[in-house]
């Protein structure tokens, strides 16, 4: 592999001991003049780049296509062919970081005019349901009945959108007409409305405990109920920063995970009386084909079909059930049980490691908070 002009002495410059060909047999470094022309200092470059290149594809074959055979292989000593697995780890989570995750950022637009165009978009659908339910020859009054349904929810919507005083202006509007019909159906949406208004008033802390000095002294929220509004306002303002910060930190989420799945691994089979590492090095490769397949995926997804499109969830639902399948087979081939035994064990191991995925990210964000904060 190495490019280059051989040196004639024999002392290794790395190590300083005693070569006898053209490798240290101490330290293993080739015994190469350090002078080097440009095309032999570019040649040997390509040369690390292509052995790289082609170990790895030599690893990615098989570690896609036959579920638990790399790592047999590994275990078993038929290493040369293979990259190293914390090695080809590293390099995958880097690109897939790269390639899958990027920040979303929301474009803030005027609320009058997010609002003239959902109230279109609103109204398309409402319309679209009415034909839809004329044609399918269902009853007028349950036709109507489905359509007032739909249109209640979209004056909910249109509510939720208002700026706070434009909220408190069509609470009075309601009020005045309730104070004429007295209606119990008015009566319940006004009581919706004013629960929505008072959230949004409570949009900042400040808000929230002028809101709390104009009530009487029996309706006021204690301490501990003022702490957790607190920190759900804080929360909220700044939740853009937190999403995109443990979005940014999940590289180490999945890497602290990873040995906290070995091991939920191993105690799911510890009757086959293997070590951890070797539970270890298994769990490395199925993240790797995880990450694998997500770097292939998630592009065309994002870009091409777009994230709530009919081919992305087919394409999810794809991945899922390829991903499920690889998880049988890999257990399967590596651990030698039978189906039925392996699919229990799977759906232990899925469990504990949703938990420990909630738990660590919960944990991130209080953590972000609090620095944030």
């Amino acid at each position: 592999m190495s490019a280059g002009k051989y040196r004639k002495e024999h002392n290794c410059l790395n190590c300083g001991a005693h070569v006898e060909k053209h490798y240290c047999s101490d330290c293993g470094q080739p015994n190469l003049e350090l002078k080097e022309s440009f095309w032999g200092f570019i040649s040997h470059s390509v040369a690390h780049y292509f052995h790289f290149d082609n170990k790895f594809f030599q690893t990615l074959s098989p570690l896609l296509t036959k579920p638990g055979q790399v790592t047999l292989d590994y275990l078993a000593g038929k290493r040369a062919r293979y990259i190293n697995p914390v090695s080809m780890y590293i390099f995958v989570s880097i690109v897939y970081f790269l390639v899958v995750y990027s920040p979303k950022h929301v474009e803030k637009d005027s609320d009058y005019g997010h609002i003239s165009i959902e109230k279109k978009k609103d109204q398309n659908v409402t319309d679209s349901v009415n034909k839809a339910l004329k044609l399918t020859g269902i009853s007028k009054d349950i036709a109507n009945k489905a359509t007032k349904s739909i249109n209640k929810a979209i004056q909910k919507k249109e509510f939720i959108n208002l700026g706070f005083a434009d909220q408190g202006k069509e609470l009075n509007r309601l009020n005045a007409e309730n104070a004429k019909l007295k209606s119990d159906s008015l009566t319940d949406i006004i009581d919706e409305y004013n629960d929505i208004h008072i959230e949004r008033n409570d949009s900042t802390y400040a808000a929230y405990l002028s809101r709390q000095k104009k009530l009487p002294l029996s309706e006021q929220d204690g301490w501990y109920k003022k702490w957790k509004k607190k920190r759900a306002i804080s929360i909220g303002e700044k939740s853009e920063v937190i999403q995109e910060t443990l979005e940014h930190n999940r590289p180490k989420q999945y890497f602290l995970l990873m040995p906290l799945l070995a091991w939920f691994i191993m105690l799911n089979f510890r009757k086959n009386h293997i070590y951890y590492l070797d539970h270890l090095i298994f769990t490395i490769h199925g993240m790797m084909v995880y990450f694998i397949i997500s770097i292939f995926t998630q592009p065309i997804m994002k870009h091409v079909f777009g994230e709530d499109s009919v081919v992305s969830s087919i394409i999810k639902v794809g991945v899922t059930v390829f991903l499920f399948w690889y998880m049988f087979k890999a257990l399967t081939i590596f651990y030698q049980r039978k189906t039925w035994s392996t699919i229990f064990k799977i759906f232990w191991i899925l469990i504990l490691y949703a938990v420990a995925f909630k738990l660590s990210e919960m944990a991130m964000i209080n953590l972000i908070y609090y620095v944030a904060t």
